[in-house]
């Protein structure tokens, strides 16, 4: 691997594993923060919130920015934000102070979330592109598994204010080391691990006298940054989004609160209201937030659509299977935690060898099978009694690992390879938003559907949460067959059009 690829592995890797880390520990420091805190359960909640609306409303808008002005500086100045809200929360004299702090941790996760896609984008060719999105997403599984276990044991030694204090060390390296990390520029991926060949002195034969400047053969001169004109920020199209995004989320959360559907409703309504005016301003826009050329590609949509539904049913099937083996079958959190230990393996293990079986077979019939192994997983749970035992709870457990990690890593693939170079941040920050808003509705739809069977709902034979999470977990099935089906064409990136005034040129 290429030196300057390192670094930028290492903070993509880094940074994706702290935010997945921060969001499970927090859930367990919650009870102890509202007893230290003197708080009551609805602000502790907005601890959460907050910082879910933060992220989900600016992380295309950040990955805009990180197109514009460079991946890495995004990725620094969200990951140094991030530390230093980290720290200021640890150090919060009161649960007001934690939900401003929450919010502004949530600016600086939008900014360092959809930067480490996008220099992993700029920094790898894309025929190399699927193994370090894989390693990505293992350790993302291996932080979210290990989350719960570290946090009840920081919490239960040293108090909640560790948990916020344990995120500061790596953010504030990976934040430094991005500083000092080189950019890469478009013309350079992919060239960096090749011999260039020698090139004589321009204006100077090989016998001293002077010659008209002239390429040696085999070389073409690199092509012209990319100017701000084709990265402008559209900050009513950024501001829109923002309102869309963080009314949905805003809704989707409140809907699972017990009491909360009314506000939900109001602000879904919102959200969709919001939606079609950011529609309208769209395709008015001279240069729109959300390029056309982007949203065109029928690739790129599909595997947000994948990635919207895999993590709606993940995250609601487990919402559900918790409270059944906590409140149900009376499993104290570890013993719970204990269940689903083959979803992690599996996410961990899995992503690895998820690169070769897209070579192998392509990225649509890889993506296919990841999505019938994860409805598969959700429709047995849905099947489940109260005499479960550890054993058809953890293959249920493990199907939901194996079909998600499988997804995850192809659609993700799958955008970022085919998004152009000039709109990797755009990309990557439509991929981060589908996984924050499809946990968000799949948790939502959970809730509302254990409502509606008061007495057996948590069992899931009983209750119609989990064949309506199974049906969302089918829907990735249609769209995962507008995936590429050729493995070649799964690594191909969108071509450009050539820049007019200039001869289209090949790299050699």
């Amino acid at each position: 691997m290429n030196r300057r690829r390192v670094p930028v592995l290492a903070c993509s890797v880094a940074g994706a594993a702290v935010v997945a880390l921060d969001g499970t520990v927090l859930t367990v420091a919650q009870p102890a923060l509202q007893r230290d805190l003197h708080a009551d359960v609805g602000q502790v909640q907005w601890t959460s919130t907050g910082y879910l609306v933060a992220v989900a409303s600016l992380l295309v808008f950040a990955g805009r920015l990180g197109d514009r002005y460079g991946h890495l500086r995004v990725f620094a100045v969200g990951a140094l934000g991030f530390a230093a809200a980290s720290a200021g929360i640890a150090l919060a004299p009161g649960i007001g102070a934690v939900i401003a702090l929450r919010v502004l941790q949530g600016v600086c996760g939008a900014l360092l979330q959809p930067a480490t896609l996008g220099m992993l984008r700029t920094a790898f060719p894309p025929d190399r592109l699927a193994t370090p999105i894989a390693v990505r997403t293992a350790v993302i599984g291996l932080a979210a598994a290990a989350g719960p276990l570290v946090g009840g044991a920081l919490v239960s030694a040293y108090g909640w204010r560790s948990v916020f204090l344990l995120s500061v060390p790596p953010t504030l390296a990976i934040g430094l080391l991005a500083l000092t990390a080189r950019e890469s520029r478009p013309w350079e991926t992919g060239a960096s691990d090749r011999p260039v060949p020698s090139r004589p002195v321009p204006g100077r034969t090989a016998s001293g006298r002077t010659a008209p400047d002239r390429p040696a053969p085999g070389r073409t001169d690199p092509p012209p940054r990319t100017t701000p004109a084709l990265t402008a920020l559209d900050p009513l199209g950024a501001l829109l989004l923002a309102i869309t995004l963080g009314l949905l989320v805003h809704g989707l959360v409140e809907a699972a609160r017990p009491g909360g559907a009314r506000t939900g409703a109001f602000a879904c309504v919102g959200a969709v209201v919001a939606g079609i005016v950011l529609a309208r301003h769209e395709r008015r826009a001279a240069r729109p937030l959300l390029p056309p050329e982007l949203l065109r590609s029928g690739p790129v949509v599909a595997g947000i659509a994948v990635l919207l539904a895999a993590s709606a049913a993940l995250f609601g099937s487990l919402f559900v299977a918790t409270y059944f083996l906590q409140d149900v079958q009376r499993l104290d959190p570890l013993a719970c935690a204990l269940r689903f230990l083959p979803l992690a393996l599996l996410m961990v293990l899995g992503a690895p060898l998820c690169p070769p079986l897209q070579r192998r077979f392509g990225p649509r019939c890889t993506a296919t099978a990841g999505a019938v192994l994860l409805a598969l997983g959700v429709l047995l749970f849905s099947r489940l009694d109260t005499t479960a035992g550890a054993l058809p709870v953890g293959v249920c457990s493990g199907l939901l690992g194996a079909g998600f990690v499988t997804l995850m890593v192809t659609a993700t693939s799958v955008v970022v390879h085919r998004a152009p170079e000039a709109h990797a941040g755009v990309a990557g920050g439509l991929q981060q938003t589908a996984m924050n808003v499809g946990p968000a509705l799949g948790v939502a739809t959970a809730t509302l559907l254990l409502a509606l069977v008061p007495d057996g709902g948590f069992v899931p034979a009983r209750g119609a949460a989990l064949p309506a999470l199974a049906a969302i977990a089918a829907l990735a099935l249609p769209a995962t067959l507008a995936l590429p089906g050729g493995a070649r064409r799964g690594t191909r990136p969108e071509p450009v059009p050539p820049r007019p005034g200039r001869e289209p040129c090949v790299r050699s």
